[in-house]
């Protein structure tokens, strides 16, 4: 089993395992340029995030600055806005449902480390599932692994 596959079954796996560690500098890479266009350069920004993710619906709009890592684990549903500073760290599987709104200095950050033996550091990663009308206001942090039912917000 490689460790992407050990970290999607929600099992400890290396994170700094040379073809994770590849893949988040190309992830690195993608937020660096998608940060660099200017805000008149929409089709250029929409272009990377279909390019990406492995689902996308018929609108989204995220605002830039925009840092994410393993943005090919997510997918969204028909709509998705996403205001300024967001951080995607997916380590597992993330879904964002129909008609999600995500406020300012948002994150959503799954990743725990652990230390299994002297020296050695894994990780544990767990899906986030953003269900159809749900709206988070601005600085939360989504840390824990659930799936938020339709029309709440999030403060």
């Amino acid at each position: 089993m490689t460790e992407e596959e050990k970290a999607l079954a929600g099992y400890l796996y290396d994170a700094q395992e040379e073809s994770l560690g590849k893949e988040r500098l190309r992830s690195q890479e993608l937020s660096f340029d998608y940060n660099s266009l200017r805000p008149s350069q929409t089709a250029e920004r929409e272009a990377i995030i279909r390019r990406e993710m492995k689902k996308t619906g018929k609108k989204f709009r995220i605002e830039a600055p925009f840092y994410c890592v393993f943005l090919g684990k997510g997918d969204s549903g028909r709509e998705l806005f996403s205001n300024y500073n967001f951080v995607l760290l997916a380590g597992n599987e993330v879904t964002f449902g129909d008609d999600v709104r995500i406020g300012p200095n948002c994150g959503i950050m799954r990743q725990a480390t652990r230390l299994t033996r002297k020296e050695e550091r894994r990780e544990l990663s767990m899906p986030v599932r953003y269900i159809s009308g749900i709206m988070s206001g601005s600085a939360v942090m989504c840390r824990s692994s659930q799936a938020l039912p339709s029309g709440i917000i999030r403060s």
